[in-house]
């Protein structure tokens, strides 16, 4: 790593700073989502906040120093209404997410920025954040908008998570909880439940049969349908190990198509 990360932050720019890198050709800010909402008893409420902070600013530092991207401040508080009956989650509504979106992202566009990257960690909003960049996009059609899952489209976690748990380990999981003990082993409390996880038979309810959680026919389903520990998935094996070896795993694919797209002309012009 040759640079510091204050110097990828946007905030941390003067003014006359930030008017020149929004000059810039290709220029791209990235702005990390989270959530504050439970992850069982376990893992701090800050997860994925803390997911997409960490793992955003370890691909920025292994991008090459020339290239014009920058970072916002995390959005650490999000649309997370499914984990509302468990204390300590906080929830935006979708309306007033889809507002900060626009009118934060209408502002960057002012400024000559090319391409904003919503770098989001919470699946709970992957669908209010991509209706918002397609609203955004067309308010300004001079700025691509890339709405990002941190798990999405990554190769080598089929190897790394087996597929039952790639399906139904949705929160707090596996992978969650594997990955945490890499970036904060010290976040990471003994009293893991798994119950929801739809291995042990201790689950509230299951999706009908031929609905699923997620995927092609999917339900709109609250935590507290499925868990009362508020975990969905199996976190039993979770070890350091694999959580470095999903770490590097997310980083080298978050690299690679920053990288491509830091080299690319993307958006077309407009006509």
């Amino acid at each position: 790593m040759s640079i510091n990360f204050s110097s990828r932050r946007f905030d941390f720019l003067s003014w006359s700073d930030a008017e020149n890198a929004s000059r810039s050709k290709g220029s791209t800010v990235l702005w990390p989502f989270g959530a504050v909402e439970q992850h069982g008893t376990h893992l701090p409420l800050a997860t994925d906040h803390l997911f997409a902070e960490r793992i955003s600013e370890e691909v920025l530092l292994r991008l090459a120093d020339s290239l014009p991207i920058w970072s916002l401040p995390s959005q650490s508080i999000g649309f997370s209404p499914e984990h509302a009956s468990f204390p300590g989650t906080l929830s935006l509504s979708a309306s007033l997410l889809m507002q900060l979106v626009m009118e934060v992202g209408e502002q960057l566009s002012s400024l000559g920025i090319q391409r904003l990257v919503l770098f989001n960690a919470h699946g709970g909003q992957i669908g209010l954040l991509q209706a918002a960049a397609r609203q955004l996009r067309m308010k300004c059609p001079s700025m691509a908008v890339l709405p990002c899952f941190l798990w999405s489209g990554v190769p080598s976690l089929k190897e790394l998570i087996p597929s039952e748990e790639r399906i139904n380990g949705l929160h707090a999981g596996l992978a969650e909880t594997s990955l945490m003990m890499s970036l904060a082993p010290e976040l990471v409390g003994p009293d893991r439940h798994i119950d929801g996880d739809h291995f042990s038979g201790e689950s509230v309810a299951t999706p009908p049969m031929g609905w699923s959680l997620e995927g092609s026919a999917p339900c709109a389903w609250l935590t507290k349908d499925l868990s009362v520990s508020g975990v969905i998935g199996n976190n039993q094996d979770a070890n350091t190990t694999l959580g470095e070896a999903l770490r590097d795993a997310l980083i080298r694919h978050w690299v690679y198509l920053l990288t491509n797209l830091m080299e690319s002309d993307w958006p077309p012009v407009e006509r």
